[in-house]
Parts: C-alpha cells; structure tokens; sequence
C-alpha cells in the first residue's frame, strides 16, 4: 500500500508545525524566547488598560503677601 498525497500533506504540516525556537532559545535584546514572549503579554496587558479619570486640578491656596507677614512678626 502506498500513502498518497492526501496523507503525506498532513504529515508533513504537523513536522514542519513542531519546528520552532524552544522556550530557551536566546531571543531578541539578549533574553530567551519565553522571556520575550512574557514581555509582549506584559506590554499588551498595560497597554490594553484604560487609563484612570484625570484627577481635579487643585486650587491654588492663597499665600500671604509680604506686608502681612511682616505685621504678623510686628504683633508679636
């Protein structure tokens, strides 16, 4: 019996699919493949984050002038 066309395909995309770079393999900027994917899951979680409402902008407090500090030294 000879394996035709129809199943030599199938066999041979499953043995081309299990070539790849293994987790340890160096990847790119000196880490490991798996490192380098965790950090583009890591980028992506943060990125898809939504950003918090923007927080209210404070009043300005009113500081005393010089005159006023100057007659409160005075006072005393």
């Amino acid at each position: 019996m000879r394996a035709g066309p129809n199943l030599l395909l199938p066999a041979l995309v499953l043995v081309l699919a299990a070539c790849g770079p293994k987790e340890t393999d160096p990847g790119p900027g000196g880490v490991t493949v798996g490192e380098a994917r965790a950090l583009d899951e890591a980028a992506e979680m943060l990125d898809s984050r939504t950003e918090p409402p923007p927080l209210p902008a404070a009043s300005p407090t009113p500081q005393p002038s010089g005159e006023q500090a100057s007659g409160d030294i005075a006072a005393n």
